[in-house]
């Protein structure tokens, strides 16, 4: 059932769901059913989502359900429904879709075995639309179209950065090789070319490991036979700001890193290159990334000497490259130091060791490049005048100078190559051109390569566009359709304010660069006064802001002219071309130009005279011979396989001017469709149309035609296609959705009405069949009642019977079991009596056991205690009795002390008194000697105070021994004890402490 709705369910355009994006388009999807305003569609993703009828763009084309090979045959061609026939395609692996004769090429970013020789043998002698689509097929289409018209044919290529542009050339290249004949030297050589072009030309970017850093011509020459006679390459506009600066990611030219690794040592110090990393070179470390996954430098250098050689570069000159190269390294990682001179700003260089190598490399004096690279010589007014330079400009000087050399080493190689392809020039041959140039750049900053690129495919678009309404108008001649009325716009006018018009941006840019005192900013004011009023240029937001923009044909991209005229000069300092003219190294003065005289230095072609030149002999090129397009899309940025990211898609294919196409139908007939098809569609519209087989399908589509759509619809019949507006196109459809629900409806309530009918029918019949069966299973019941009544008669005769029985054997074997188990209990009790006894005479003698064990250990214990205690009260005792010892010695000691005290007082001592008579009334103080120890209050009282400190002035009446002098007593006593000497004449004399009148003391010390 999933199946056949697939197949035959209605298949819609849907607006995006939840994407602003400006590159956000319709999507193709599958009804699933409609419930009042809401819709569930399936879009290609299985995935399942309601929307609203208003999100429903339109019916999808029947040529745009599945998918097709050449979308010049879908009926409705529109930007959506070229995304999803890639879409579709892409992810069935079918990586190349047509658009007539242009070839769309998707990048898988997986190998496919879609190349191999069989293939090529496969697409030989095919016609375009025979087999698939595939690159071998536009290839022998090219081939094809020499052979038979002897005319010129051109592939062109074209696409983003990692789009596959340079896998395309050589796929091209290898199928030409292969199909023109015998397998000859030459056809090798124009495969070996490019390797050497690659790792030249070809550097790592954020986008892509290989990206071609310029644009290049190849033009095959082949003889009337339809074999190689030779080739020439030209190359446009190389990406020389990559020699002195790469972003964060990126690499330098593979050259340099192939060099560095396949070099041997004795090759590395002949160039003077010391460290072999790229890590330590400044061109080459700015990016930090030094190696690419897979790929060896080392091999790659070997693989571009084998092709040089190949390819008749002789080994000198090998040498000769190899060693500007290395000059170019030697010269990033010089440095300068700033200085002052004279109050003057000026610059030395500050790094001797690469000058000399640099010099010894490139051939030159080394005081004289020493001075080119610090000092400038200006002419004015016939003399020659020399300045210093500032440290920035000498950086500048010096990137300029390193970024010509690499251009012209670039530029000699390609010449070189061309000299070894393309040896008989002068002979007029046919020949098939292969471009591969770089796609539409719109940056967060763009800058003067991007205005050349963009300018480039502008040119290119106009191109391809006149190519796609020469198809249109000749698929309207072939139908015979009046298209005289069709109306087309191209991009002439961007052209014009490019490059082509009088006062255009480029010669701005060139009259600029030529004035002294030109700067970016005044070349910014000229052109908003000149272009500020067009439609198509646009200024920045403000004032301030220093952009410009271009309305291109793929949308608006600002500029920013900071840098335009340095760039568009394309020159470096005169002293540098001086040295270089004066050089040893022939090979550094012949890759530069002829210096011109300083007075017509201002005439030199500027960068963009040069581009203009070229881009316009390519036009001239592409013009004479048949083109072939090629636009190759990058699915999604993170290089995976099965990814197909559709807004970045959306963007390439506006970027590369496929939308063109569609827009160039929209402005004729967009909705074709072959008659059977219309009359398959729309045959609701009329009613009585028999077999197609039998039916003319032109005449049945003009009555079709004249039946539903208004009086004089714009829309014409052809000779199998009828060509409608989108106006005609809906009205049809809107018919044809009309009858579709009528009938949809009609057939409901046919459908309606028949299951009604097998309801009810079911529904009786049913109805009678329980009935049935009820009527019998009530019958059944009965019948089971009264055999269940029997049954249970019978039952309660047995049961009584039976009763009987089991009461009289229970009372008899209950009377047996009595016996038994008093039997048994007796028996059991006397075992358990006689364990018990036993168990308790064992447990009183454990418990015997027991006590006297525990008797046994306490009188030991009690032993132990006595022992103990007996020790300790011979220790007391001894120490009692040195106690007693030690008291006896003290109580002799204070005897004796006592005895030596009292001996001392009974001794005759001469003491001084003074006394105060009052009745003798002498005023003096007589001294008179005390031999009977007698001593007044005052002086005992001032004699303790001075010795002991313990007495007040104030008389002590706590009676005869108070607490103080028994403390002082004790403290006096302590003291003797420990031994000190007591003053004799303090115990002799005896002290009364109270205001009573002196007593005698007699032989004894107060204390």
């Amino acid at each position: 059932m999933s199946e056949l709705l697939e197949d035959h369910g209605e298949y819609v355009w849907v607006r995006p769901q939840n994407n602003s994006s400006e590159f956000a388009v319709p999507f193709g999807a599958r009804i699933v059913r409609t419930e009042k305003t809401k819709t569930l569609i399936c879009d290609d993703h299985k995935k399942q989502l309601w929307v609203t009828a208003e999100d429903i763009v339109k019916a999808m084309h029947l040529t745009s359900r599945g998918d097709v090979e050449d979308m010049i045959t879908l009926g409705d061609l529109q930007e959506y429904t070229i995304l999803r026939n890639l879409e579709n395609r892409y992810s069935k692996k079918l990586i190349y879709t047509y658009t007539g004769s242009m070839l769309v090429a998707i990048n898988p970013y997986q190998i496919l075995p879609i190349y191999t020789h069989h293939d090529v043998q496969q697409y030989r002698n095919k016609r375009l639309h025979d087999l698939p689509p595939h690159i071998f097929a536009i290839s022998d289409n090219a081939f094809q179209q020499l052979q038979r018209h002897q005319a010129n044919q051109c592939i062109v290529i074209s696409g983003e950065s990692g789009a596959g542009k340079t896998e395309s050339t050589k796929l091209i290249l290898q199928y030409l090789s292969t199909i023109s004949g015998k397998q000859s030297w030459i056809e090798q050589q124009i495969i070996k070319a490019n390797p050497i072009m690659e790792a030249f030309g070809n550097a790592k970017t954020m986008r892509n490991d290989n990206s071609s850093r310029f644009g290049k011509y190849i033009d095959i020459r082949f003889t009337e036979q339809g074999s190689i006679q030779g080739a020439k390459i030209e190359q446009y506009l190389l990406e020389k700001s990559r020699i002195v600066f790469q972003s964060t990611g990126e690499r330098n030219y593979h050259i340099f890193y192939s060099m560095l690794a396949g070099l041997t040592q004795p090759e590395l110090q002949r160039l003077m290159i010391r460290e072999q990393s790229p890590s330590k070179y400044r061109y080459l470390a700015q990016g930090g990334c030094y190696t690419l996954e897979g790929k060896s430098d080392a091999e790659e250098f070997a693989e571009i000497r084998c092709a040089m050689k190949m390819l008749s570069f002789a080994s000198d000159e090998m040498w000769n490259i190899f060693s500007l190269l290395a000059a170019i390294l030697h010269l990033g990682n010089l440095q300068f130091r700033a200085t002052e001179v004279s109050n003057l700003e000026t610059v030395e260089v500050d790094d001797t060791q690469n000058l000399d190598c640099v010099a010894k490399l490139l051939g030159i004096n080394v005081s004289s490049l020493n001075l080119a690279l610090t000092q400038r010589t200006i002419y004015v007014h016939g003399e020659h005048v020399v300045t210093s330079l500032s440290k920035d400009v000498a950086f500048e000087g010096r990137d300029a100078f390193v970024k010509a050399l690499y251009n012209a080493i670039f530029v000699r190689i390609v010449r070189r190559i061309n000299e070894t392809l393309d040896k008989d020039a002068s002979k007029t041959l046919n020949t098939i051109g292969v471009l591969d140039i770089f796609g539409f750049e719109n940056f967060e900053t763009n800058s003067f390569e991007q205005l050349c690129i963009n300018y480039a495919n502008e040119n290119l678009q106009q191109f391809f566009v006149r190519h796609i309404f020469k198809m249109e108008q000749a698929e309207y001649q072939n139908e015979d359709i009046n298209w005289q009325h069709i109306e087309f716009h191209d991009n002439q006018e961007i052209l014009d304010l490019i490059g082509m018009k009088p006062v255009n941006i480029m010669s701005l840019i060139d009259e600029e660069s030529k004035f002294p005192k030109g700067t970016d900013q005044t070349l910014l004011e000229k052109l908003h006064v000149q272009h500020g009023n067009r439609s198509i240029y646009v200024k920045g937001k403000t004032t301030q802001t220093s952009l410009f923009g271009i309305r291109h044909y793929a949308g608006v991209v600002m500029y920013n002219p900071l840098g335009f005229l340095e760039k568009n000069r394309d020159s470096f300092s005169t002293d540098l071309r001086a040295i270089v003219k004066n050089s040893k190294n022939k090979y550094l003065v012949d890759i530069f130009p002829k210096e011109l005289p300083m007075d017509t230095a201002k005439k030199q072609p500027t960068l963009s005279v040069k581009f203009r030149n070229s881009l316009e002999l390519l036009m001239r090129t592409l013009s004479s011979a048949h083109p072939f397009f090629i636009r190759c899309i990058k699915p999604n940025e993170s290089k995976e396989p099965n990814n197909f990211d559709k807004d970045l898609c959306v963007r390439q294919l506006r970027y590369s001017g496929m939308m063109e196409t569609a827009r160039i139908r929209r402005a004729g007939y967009p909705i074709r469709h072959t008659y059977r098809e219309f009359v398959e569609r729309y045959r609701l519209l009329v009613p009585k149309i028999g077999q197609l087989d039998k039916c003319d399908c032109k005449q049945v589509a003009q009555q079709i035609c004249k039946t539903s759509l208004p009086v004089s619809p714009d829309l014409q019949f052809g000779r199998t296609k009828i060509f409608l507006r989108d106006d005609e196109d809906t009205s049809l459809e809107k018919e044809r959705s009309r009858i579709i629900l009528h009938s949809i409806i009609t057939i409901q309530r046919g459908f309606r009405r028949v299951i009604f009918q097998r309801y009810q029918q079911k529904y009786q019949a049913a109805v009678i069949t329980v009935q049935r069966f009820w009527r019998g299973r009530l019958a059944r019941s009965k019948y089971l009642i009264m055999q269940q009544g029997f049954h249970r008669l019978g039952a309660c005769i047995a049961a009584q019977q039976l009763t009987h029985k089991f009461i009289m054997v229970r009372s008899r074997i209950i009377k047996l079991q009595a016996l038994s188990r008093g039997y048994l209990l007796r028996q059991q009790f006397r075992a358990n009596l006689a364990a018990e006894r036993l168990k308790k005479a064992e447990e009183k003698e454990r418990k015997a056991k027991q006590r006297r064990s525990l008797q046994l250990e306490a009188e030991q214990q009690l032993m132990q205690q006595e022992q103990k205690l007996r020790e300790q009260e011979s220790q007391l005792r001894e120490q009692e009795k040195i106690r007693q010892q030690e008291k006896e010695s003290e109580r002799h000691l204070a005897m004796e002390r006592n005895a030596a005290a009292m001996a001392a007082l009974h001794q005759p001592k001469r003491t001084k008194s003074l006394k105060y008579t009052e009745a003798n009334g002498r005023g003096g103080n007589d001294i008179v000697a005390n031999n009977n120890s007698y001593i007044d209050v005052e002086s005992s009282k001032q004699i303790v105070d001075d010795v002991f400190g313990f007495l007040n002035d104030e008389a002590d009446v706590s009676g005869p021994l108070g607490p103080n002098v028994k403390e002082k007593s004790q403290m006096f006593e302590r003291e003797l004890r420990l031994r000190k000497d007591i003053p004799t004449k303090l115990l002799s004399r005896p002290v009364n402490y109270y205001e009573a009148a002196p007593r005698k003391i007699i032989n004894q010390t107060r204390l």
